[in-house]
């Protein structure tokens, strides 16, 4: 049983939870947050901390951000969208338990004192801006660390804000990219 308990969009999202590991979970009913909702969501991030694994779209996004201004410290922990899609639909529903299971294991906490550490003149240094793969290069070091998709800004906010070390960086790096040498 996880300790903290997890935050989804619906009653779907619980069910494929459910088929990964045991937690409690807390529904926001996508955006519709209610008081009742909002009060659950605070008394379980004072008792047990939260995890937010909302669906890797751009609401998922927004409640995410919501959330994230209510509730600072909580963890965050990512799906990536090829692995939460089927069926022509995306969201944490979608997901395998393999995939649930892995963005559980690489849970983040965002730093409310972010670095500088990256930079997105170093995101076109590394491929991740400015080229015609960027975009899947980024959601592929996005997954294997852990801090989901962006564009370049987002990426690079994620990078610093939750902490991700230069050596675990250039490790998803070198791990997605093909060799050269």
């Amino acid at each position: 049983m996880l300790k903290e308990v997890l935050i989804v969009e619906g009653k779907m999202d619980v069910m494929a939870i459910n088929r990964a590991v045991e937690a409690d979970c807390i529904i926001t009913n996508g955006f519709h947050f209610n008081k009742k909702t909002l009060a659950n969501i605070a008394a379980a991030y004072k008792k047990r901390g939260i995890i937010i694994l909302t669906d890797p779209d751009s609401a998922g996004e927004n409640i995410r951000a919501f959330l994230t201004k209510r509730f600072p410290n909580a963890k965050h922990a990512y799906i990536p969208k090829d692995e939460a899609t089927a069926n022509d639909d995306i969201g944490v529903e979608q997901a395998k338990p393999e995939s649930i299971r892995k963005a559980l294991a690489k849970v983040h906490t965002l730093n409310l004192n972010p670095r500088a550490e990256f930079t997105a003149a170093e995101m076109l240094q590394f491929g991740l801006s400015g080229g015609a793969e960027s975009s899947k290069l980024r959601d592929k070091i996005g997954a294997a660390l852990g801090i989901g998709y962006g564009n370049v800004k987002t990426f690079v906010k994620r990078l610093n804000s939750y902490g991700i070390t230069r050596a675990e960086f250039m490790e998803a790096l070198e791990n997605v990219t093909p060799q050269n040498s």
